[in-house]
């Protein structure tokens, strides 16, 4: 599974830089617009070690922020899955509020609460959280009559063993939701850097951007690429682990 997302990542990765090498010789392009292949690995073998820390910085904060945002979902989504005027009005919410662009309202955040690890948590967990409620929502909100009629008749349904059904029901989907919405905490983290922050990959993105430095810029996006197949790839395993745990038969 590891080397699956390794060797998928480096695919995509290598052709997108062949293809701009190409561009490059095909217009004639100068080493300052885009770089050669000797720049590039120079500029690789000088920045890969302090760009691995960044990166390992930014992962830090977004799995964090995933995992947070991860628990956000599931509470909110344990209440809104409810047909009362209490469930209608975060559901309503969670609608509304999605239409605020989170990169609108990062700024905002910044100025009250500055460019530490906070704002950078906090943006990270609500970039990821909103795709991830709105999912979430939909899959606690569906009935599972076949298996819920039967503990309503018993009397036995409660509020937990309502959830954890539907919950089982759609471990597939929700395994699903969750590792593609690690994608999305990086992305969040990085914006978040991008915009204000002192640490992390985002930072050090910026500071080529103003450079004009694309050598610098791919190195870095090379190595957020590793980092995040290999959450990605240790999210699938877990979900896949998860599943069989909750599959296997009872003695």
């Amino acid at each position: 599974m590891f080397l699956r997302r390794l060797y998928q990542f480096t695919l995509v990765y290598g052709l997108a830089l062949l293809l701009l090498l190409a561009i490059k010789f095909f217009f004639g392009l100068s080493d300052y617009v885009i770089p050669g292949p000797q720049e590039i690995w120079h500029t690789a073998r000088q920045v890969s070690g302090r760009y691995a820390l960044d990166v390992l910085n930014t992962l830090q904060v977004a799995i964090l922020g995933h995992a947070l945002s991860i628990a956000m979902a599931f509470a909110v989504g344990i209440v809104g899955r409810l047909t009362s005027w209490m469930g209608s009005m975060i559901k309503t919410a969670a609608f509304n509020i999605q239409a605020y662009p989170i990169v609108a309202v990062a700024p905002i955040i910044f100025i009250l609460m500055g460019d530490g690890f906070s704002s950078r948590l906090l943006i990270a967990a609500m970039i990821c959280y909103f795709p991830l409620l709105l999912s979430i929502l939909g899959i606690l909100s569906e009935p599972v009559e076949d298996i819920e009629h039967f503990f309503r008749m018993t009397g036995r349904i409660t509020w937990r063993l309502e959830v954890r059904i539907r919950a089982f029901e759609n471990l597939h989907k929700l395994t699903t939701v969750i590792v593609g919405s690690a994608t999305l905490a990086v992305v969040g983290t990085i914006v978040a850097e991008f915009i204000a922050a002192s640490a992390g990959i985002g930072v050090s993105i910026r500071r080529a951007l103003y450079q004009s430095d694309l050598s610098k810029i791919l190195v870095a996006l090379f190595l957020i690429g590793i980092c995040t197949s290999l959450y990605l790839a240790c999210l699938e395993w877990g979900g896949r682990r998860l599943m069989r745990r909750w599959q296997a038969p009872v003695a």
